[in-house]
């Protein structure tokens, strides 16, 4: 295992513990072997809310841009490095969300058994090139979600949803 600051990176497993992530990670990526992403852990640091919460969890939206400029990061880093990524959790899971983060280029993603139909019926309509064109423009908006321009993207394209 390497440590640097307050991330640890077991190198057998290629483990990364998100919930102690930092912003060395850009760096730090290189020691794994992989990296797998949980976007459920992950959102939820990133919001400082719990998903179940129903006092907070109106507050909690995976396609809201900063969220999405966080895991686009990850997978630069990755790619800088020649890391392999993969990305599981509820947003590998449900399409739109799927279709957001492999917009953002994340090749491999693992979800529940149910899932797996809708999520290869929307990769098998989706034009991934033309959906990270348009999505390099939403990231700099001032909207505090993707949601809609996502659904409208799917609609215009006939993307199964």
């Amino acid at each position: 295992m390497a440590r640097k600051g307050n991330v640890a990176f077991i190198s057998q497993s290629g483990a990364l513990c998100t919930a102690v992530l930092d912003w060395s990670f850009k760096e730090d990526v290189g020691f794994s072997h992989f990296v797998s992403v949980g976007s459920n852990d992950l959102m939820q640091f990133l919001f400082a809310a719990d998903r179940g919460n129903e006092r907070v969890s109106e507050r909690f939206d995976s396609l809201n841009p900063a969220a999405l400029k966080a895991l686009r990061q990850i997978v630069q880093a990755a790619d800088r490095h020649g890391v392999p990524l993969n990305l599981c959790g509820e947003m590998a899971g449900k399409p739109l969300e799927a279709m957001a983060v492999i917009g953002l280029g994340y090749r491999s993603i693992s979800m529940a058994p149910a899932s797996v139909g809708p999520v290869k019926a929307m990769i098998l309509s989706l034009d991934a090139g033309d959906l990270q064109e348009r999505l390099d423009e939403w990231l700099e908006s001032k909207n505090t979600s993707l949601r809609e321009d996502l659904k409208r993207f799917a609609t215009e394209k006939g993307v199964q949803i």
